[in-house]
């Protein structure tokens, strides 16, 4: 695919196809990746997106357990008063 370089303000940049941003999932940015020669746009993507969903199911299933004891709890901190 050719697409134009055009002018924005002072700067140039393009413009892609609605088409294109519906495709590949194109919210509000990308992420511009240049290797061996070649400029690469990615989609960002929320990696906490449905965290809250998650932890709830957890929660229910009994997944939410602490792998180690709390690092704090055999502390002695009234030496530090």
């Amino acid at each position: 695919m050719e697409i134009s370089i055009i002018k924005i303000g002072n700067s140039k940049g393009f413009r892609l196809s609605k088409t294109l941003i519906e495709k590949y999932n194109i919210k509000d940015k990308v992420e511009l990746i240049l290797e061996k020669g070649h400029i690469i746009l990615k989609p960002i993507s929320k990696p906490r997106k449905n965290w809250d969903s998650a932890f709830k199911e957890m929660h229910k299933n009994g997944d939410d357990k602490l792998f180690f004891n709390d690092v704090f709890e055999e502390e002695n901190l009234e030496e530090w008063n």
